[in-house]
């Protein structure tokens, strides 16, 4: 059947995800009716994934530049300068759709696509990490969501040979019928071998290498642009089906090609395949492309241009070559067994036109795709401010302790990221479940450290102090380990942007956002924004996911969470206040959810987190851990539990007890060091004007505070025992 004989009616419009008003933007666009390939084209061009159609105005008020950000948001990912003429390669995108509907593939190739947008770069990917967000426990989804979800993330990055090295994992109800599954890539490069996406020189070959053409995928931007309903688990045919092998074959054959004089501009296809690749290469270099869809390589038969146009076959990608390059480079994609074949060529016409069978079957302005796809400043109403919470103490303290430290909140990850491989490549050289993961850049003492971080119920709360919150803690993470934080990338996971209280949702946070960037001196260089995160119009707490990356000049002076050492001095950095509106302790103890969260101060957060890192640059201490969810007990039982070892604490103030162990004020870090270095660092954050508390110290098989006792044993029992009684031995098979 020739689709494009298809008469275009109201109701084929509005199952490609455009309005009546839309439409008729495409028809003066084009100065005629599209024809059905022309409208699928539009179709996924203009989703919200590809167009940002709903949040471009708001984005372009975020800080992108700094003197070391080399390529800020427009390009696959972000790149800054880490010294030495090498750069760091970065981004953070969503696979939340197809992960609820296949959890397994969708997380897989979500992360593929991700390490695609890297390695287009020019960069070797070093480290992946993932932030994702379940329902709870005891939603009948949630158990096999996370199975499949962690399988489809190891079964990825552990073949294609790229270290899982951190990342988060939450629960909350709001995402019982929307999970989240973030994935983000860093890579390395030299800086005179970074390769961009512009297409030049009319005439110069449009080059089709990696995996064949299939129907898996088709229709996927589309469907990452809707919220879910009941029939949402039928979209099975738009999640993609990855393969991990070809991918590091990819890496290879892209990689020894960029050691020559090749390419003149590559692009990965990603979000709606060889049309995006396309137009984007076509859009950001200023010309037309001219492609003949017969010499697409296809593994499937009968397939229409439409297709062919929409399909998300992972392992893909386009590339303009320098004429007279095409068999040097088909060498080296056949010697690495992968498809390459040359598909069209640069025009200067300005349009995207289509062949297929000898018949133009498409024929389309690039800007009309692009630069002229719908812009919308939704309506939206503004968070109101919940106000001050005085939050009640527990009936029983020492059991609200233990009950928040051995719940999903706050347990150990260790079920999860030892189903990664976190050692590969050798350069990891910290674990997961630190502060933040370190990789050596190969062969210097440099190293990365990379976290990723978001508080929903803040955003929920205050969605300014939550977009602020956000942004400071990745800052203060990169911060514990001993790192100078950069940059980030980010994945603003939203609901439906067409409800105003959504849309200020969205706004607060990136207001938030923005402010800590500035105050930080913490650009953004790329990200990505996933909206429609929904079920029968319920929406996801608003998740605005962070990636920091940071640089460490010697990696010798790191530091980590554990206490290493009996008879060392504990102190904390930062004054406890009354903050405890929004937080963990309350919402999970106390069933409530008042209040504002913490407040966010930019400056104090600097302040305290420069000084903190020249604590570990000059080797003062090793030992660091930032104060988050759970507060001063959550990071106390944390440290104790690494180092398996208890500490006694004395806590004093005008606050209550359970306030002072459960507040979860920022810019606070706990400090272990010997006595003679604790002393100084004590005088040092007096004269600097820094709140510092000597608190207590390190030693025994016991953390007490302020006699409350808890055995290093059963901090462990708590921390280590929740997953794999909750996941049970068949999930890890």
């Amino acid at each position: 059947m020739d689709v494009n004989n298809i008469k275009i009616t109201p109701e084929i419009v509005k199952e490609h995800g455009l309005t009546e008003e839309e439409y008729q933007r495409i028809v003066d666009a084009m100065g005629r009716e599209p024809n059905y390939t022309e409208l699928g084209i539009y179709s996924v061009m203009w989703s919200e994934h590809c167009s940002y159609k709903s949040s471009r105005f708001h984005l372009k008020k975020l800080p992108t530049k700094a003197p070391w950000v080399i390529q800020g948001p427009g390009e696959n990912a972000g790149v800054i300068d880490i010294g030495d003429n090498q750069a760091a390669i970065f981004k953070m995108e969503s696979h939340n759709h197809p992960s609820y509907i296949e959890p397994y593939q969708g997380a897989a190739t979500g992360v593929g696509g991700i390490l695609r947008d890297v390695f287009t770069m020019g960069a070797r990917p070093v480290a992946n990490m993932n932030a994702l967000r379940f329902g709870e426990p005891s939603h009948p989804k949630t158990k096999h969501l996370v199975a499949g979800v962690v399988n489809g993330i190891g079964g990825y990055g552990n073949c294609v040979g790229v270290p899982t090295v951190g990342g988060e994992t939450n629960f909350d109800a709001s995402y019982n019928g929307n999970i989240l599954v973030n994935a983000m890539t860093v890579g390395l490069a030299d800086q005179d071998k970074i390769f961009y996406c512009a297409a030049a020189g009319v005439g110069n070959p449009v080059v089709y290498v990696g995996s064949k053409t299939g129907r898996d995928g088709i229709h996927g931007a589309t469907m990452a642009s809707a919220e879910f309903t009941e029939d949402s688990e039928e979209k099975r045919p738009t999640v993609q089906v990855g393969d991990p092998f070809t991918e590091k074959l990819l890496i290879e054959a892209c990689l020894e090609l960029m050691n020559t004089d090749a390419i003149i501009a590559i692009q990965d296809m990603g979000a709606a395949g060889l049309t995006s690749s396309s137009v984007e290469m076509a859009s950001k270099g200023g010309v037309g492309f001219e492609l003949n869809l017969d010499n697409v390589p296809q593994r499937e038969e009968n397939m229409t241009p439409y297709e062919m146009c929409l399909s998300e076959s992972q392992e893909r990608m386009l590339m303009v070559l320098k004429p007279g390059r095409e068999e040097m480079a088909k060498a080296i994609f056949e010697k690495w067994e992968l498809d390459f074949a040359v598909i069209g060529e640069i025009t200067d016409t300005g349009k995207l036109t289509l062949t297929f069978g000898g018949e133009i079957v498409g024929d389309m302005p690039i800007n009309s795709l692009v630069e002229d796809a719908p812009e919308y400043e939704r309506p939206y109403v503004a968070t109101e401010d919940r106000g001050y919470a005085d939050v009640a103490a527990p009936a029983d303290l020492q059991a609200s302790v233990m009950k928040m430290l051995s719940s999903e909140h706050l347990c150990s990850r260790r079920w999860i990221w030892e189903q990664y491989d976190h050692m590969v490549m050798g350069d990891t050289i910290q674990r997961p479940g630190g502060d933040a993961a370190v990789v050596r850049v190969h062969g210097t003492e440099k190293a990365l450290a990379i976290s990723t971080d978001v508080t929903p119920r803040y955003c929920y709360a205050n969605p300014v102090e939550g977009g602020r919150q956000a942004v400071a803690e990745t800052w203060r993470n990169i911060t514990a380990v001993g790192g100078t934080p950069l940059a980030i990338t980010n994945c603003l996971n939203f609901g439906n942007p067409e409800r105003p209280d959504i849309m200020g949702q969205f706004v607060g946070c990136l207001e938030g956002m923005g402010e800590a960037c500035l105050a930080l001196d913490y650009p953004i260089v790329s990200g990505n924004v996933s909206l429609y995160n929904e079920t029968n119009g319920v929406g996801i707490n608003p998740t605005p996911a962070i990636g920091g990356v940071g640089v460490m000049a010697d990696s010798e002076k790191m530091a980590t969470v554990a206490f290493k050492e009996e008879d060392q001095t504990i102190l904390l950095i930062g004054e406890t206040k009354d903050e405890c509106g929004a937080t963990l302790y309350q919402k999970y103890i106390l069933g409530e959810d008042k209040g504002n969260p913490p407040h966010v101060n930019l400056v104090v957060e600097r302040l305290h987190g420069d000084f903190v890192r020249s604590l570990i640059e000059t080797e003062q201490t090793n030992t660091v851990h930032d104060l988050s969810d759970g507060g001063l007990i959550a990071a106390l039982a944390d440290m104790c539990v690494a180092g398996r070892l208890g500490a006694e604490v004395a806590l004093e103030g005008d606050l209550d007890l359970h306030k002072m162990l459960f507040s979860e004020t920022q810019a606070r870090y706990l400090v272990a060091a010997d006595n003679e270095s604790a002393e100084i660092i004590r005088r040092n954050a007096e004269e600097a004007e820094i709140p510092v508390a000597v608190i207590g110290s390190t030693g025994g098989e016991a953390l007490s505070v302020n006699g409350l006792e808890f055995t290093v044993q059963d901090l462990v029992s708590a921390s280590e025992n929740w997953f794999p009684e909750y996941m049970g031995p068949e999930a890890a098979e």
